[in-house]
């Protein structure tokens, strides 16, 4: 297997490049067996994917980590420590904010993932319009001073509330936005933005749900419930729809497969590496189906970050010409994070 490539934040947490999503356990693809879902978690770090992404509305996403993060301390010999990254989010709805409140949400996490300090807390507002969101980071700054957490980051943030709060001097590390060959808002301005400013941007939907993979390839339309029938699915669908259509989609995945074909890959390895390769792109979050039997695509997975696949121009070329005929995502959707406001 390809070994896995880091990155280092500007807190100081190293992390994977490709990241363990846990939205999967959220509920919103099925019901979760979580005696399953724990176990199925050795996989992935016996491949040296060691970085799980959660949030403290995945369900029991936090849960499953820290019930795999105890099982990991009973069974670790001395000299074979494995060191996991746990990336949580804490996504609060507009409401007071307040020191108390804050450390509150930190110390739940904390417990449920059954760690002392948080490697890394993305903060999520869902109104704009509601300015506590500063005082809530704010708070979250002064927490990290006291050591409870290694890395600040934000979710789902647009380029001009992520530029007003540096401003604040409060220190962003990472900014989790969709980024994918579909939706390539950040592209327009906050990668700039990013670069500039040592914040990476670590990035989900980059295979549209498992959309971007040999498996539609070729395919009717998927329509209706029984055909999309996760979250994932439904979501990226109607991504692809507003991006330019089931068509043009078609016209991606045939370009994706020549590229793919020539490099001896997947689709979904073409995507993912397509994605990694932009100058901000810390990591790329390829979301976990755990306990799920069949759902694993580990080795498929790494190859995507193996030094041996490197996109030419000509493969680049050949996937741009598609591109340029999609519609502009920026204007009809606003900057990132537009869609869940």
């Amino acid at each position: 297997m390809a070994k896995v490539p880091k990155v280092c934040l500007s807190g100081g947490l190293e992390i994977c490049r490709i990241l363990n999503g846990m939205w999967q356990v959220s509920g919103a693809h099925g019901p979760v067996d979580i005696p399953k879902a724990v176990q199925a978690m050795q996989a992935y770090v016996d491949a040296g994917l060691t970085t799980f992404d959660m949030a403290d509305i995945y369900g029991p996403a936090e849960e499953i980590y820290g019930l795999f993060n105890r099982q990991l301390r009973t069974q670790t010999t001395e000299g074979s420590t494995v060191v996991l990254q746990g990336l949580t989010k804490w996504v609060p709805r507009p409401s007071p904010m307040d020191p108390k409140v804050v450390k509150a949400a930190l110390q739940r996490s904390m417990s449920r993932m059954e760690v002392d300090r948080l490697d890394c807390v993305q903060f999520h507002w869902w109104d704009y319009g509601d300015k506590r969101y500063l005082q809530a980071l704010g708070y979250l700054a002064d927490l990290q001073q006291d050591g409870l957490i290694g890395d600040l980051a934000l979710t789902n943030f647009d380029t001009h509330r992520l530029e007003e709060i540096t401003s604040k001097g409060i220190p962003i590390s990472s900014n989790q936005v969709q980024y994918s060959l579909i939706d390539q808002r950040p592209a327009a301005k906050m990668e700039e933005f990013c670069l500039s400013h040592n914040i990476q941007l670590l990035t989900y939907g980059t295979l549209a749900g498992g959309l971007l993979s040999e498996r539609y390839l070729g395919k009717a339309e998927p329509k209706g419930r029984a055909e999309l029938c996760t979250a994932s699915l439904s979501k990226y669908k109607n991504m692809i729809d507003s991006w330019g259509g089931w068509g043009l989609f078609q016209e991606l995945l045939v370009a994706l497969d020549t590229v793919a074909t020539g490099h001896g890959c997947s689709i979904a390895n073409v995507a993912t590496r397509y994605i990694l390769d932009r100058p901000a792109v810390g990591g790329v979050i390829v979301g976990c189906r755990l306990g799920v039997a069949g759902a694993e695509h580990i080795e498929d997975t790494l190859r995507s970050c193996s030094p041996e696949l490197l996109l030419t121009p000509a493969d680049l070329q050949t996937i741009d010409a598609v591109l340029a005929r999609s519609r502009n995502l920026l204007q009809l959707l606003g900057d990132c994070g537009g869609e869940y406001r």
